[in-house]
């Protein structure tokens, strides 16, 4: 039985001196040291694969803001160039219900010259109880050529009668300079005939003579 013992003794000895049994720590050490070093590896690869997609996503969101403010631009100069369109289409259709009777009043102007000058024509000493005919067609002419430039000034036409005013180029047509005595030189000295404006735009200018220095 004593001997038994020893044996048992002896051979757990030689196992625990055995050199595999001391090597095998040692291999399990350099798995340990193996994987923690291929683990930071891993890691060390990672981080170029993921610095390289932020910097994919950072080119792409560039790209995107730059798109993104090219189109506003754009549709900020669309909305400028409606709106220039739609104030300019309804200047137009304003200055088409101002002007557009310019053609006929134009026309009318012929009819008011004639009334004028009828007017100016008869004798006013013979203009008298004593002619009535004479009178009353006087009256009547004088009447009508009143009605008429109510509804020129109705309409917006107003007469030019420049006389002793100073001469404009855009109101005036000068027919003849000439110096007259106890006029301004550069002023309107005869008005030979009337000109007229539609909203303040000149329809026909007054056809004048302009004084000048003698």
């Amino acid at each position: 039985m004593a001997s038994w013992c020893v044996r048992s003794v002896r051979q757990s000895y030689s196992l625990l001196a055995s050199p595999a049994l001391k090597r095998a720590p040692l291999r399990l050490l350099c798995t340990a040291t193996q994987q923690k070093n291929g683990s930071g590896s891993e890691e060390e690869a990672e981080k170029p694969e993921q610095n390289a997609a932020e910097k994919v996503l950072a080119e792409e969101k560039g790209k995107l803001e730059e798109q993104l403010k090219e189109m506003t631009e754009k549709y900020k100069r669309a909305l400028a160039d409606t709106e220039n369109l739609r104030n300019r289409s309804q200047r137009m259709v304003e200055d088409a219900k101002l002007y557009g009777i310019q053609s006929f009043c134009k026309d009318l102007l012929e009819v008011a010259d004639i009334l004028e000058k009828a007017t100016e024509s008869v004798p006013k000493e013979e203009v008298t109880s004593q002619n009535p005919h004479l009178k009353n067609l006087y009256d009547g002419l004088v009447m009508t050529e009143v009605q008429i430039q109510k509804v020129f000034t109705k309409y917006g036409l107003v007469k030019l009668n420049p006389e002793g005013q100073k001469f404009d180029p855009y109101e005036h047509e000068a027919l003849f300079h000439t110096p007259v005595e106890g006029k301004e030189p550069g002023t309107v000295a005869v008005v030979t005939k009337v000109g007229y404006k539609l909203h303040g735009r000149t329809l026909r200018p007054a056809l004048v003579g302009v004084a000048k220095a003698p």
